[in-house]
């Protein structure tokens, strides 16, 4: 694989993954600001398309996914893993011996 296509694997893992959360999370629909942050990160990387040179677009995907995954596991180690499965629509435990 170029870093290309890593890059480009990595943004379409990311704007797939914010897209699902924000549509899943929403019972009565998404609006258009619901999604901003999908609109920002695609706005993000229309600007690298501005760039001769197509890394740039590469390494700011790969930026975007590190940044979103760090973000993740920062969240996770500073709020706990019961607010981090509330954050991410997790259900409450139903088996009885088990403690979260």
């Amino acid at each position: 694989m170029t870093i290309e296509e890593v890059g480009a694997l990595c943004f379409g893992i990311v704007i797939g993954w914010i897209t699902y959360r924000t549509l899943i999370r929403k019972a009565s629909g998404a609006a258009v600001s619901d999604i901003a942050s999908v609109i920002g990160a695609v706005g993000g990387a229309a600007v690298t398309g501005l760039f001769a040179n197509p890394r740039v677009f590469a390494w700011y995907c790969i930026g975007l996914a590190a940044g979103f995954l760090m973000y993740f596991i920062l969240y996770w180690i500073l709020a706990g893993h019961k607010q981090l499965s509330d954050v991410m629509g997790g259900q409450e435990s139903t088996d009885p011996g088990r403690d979260d």
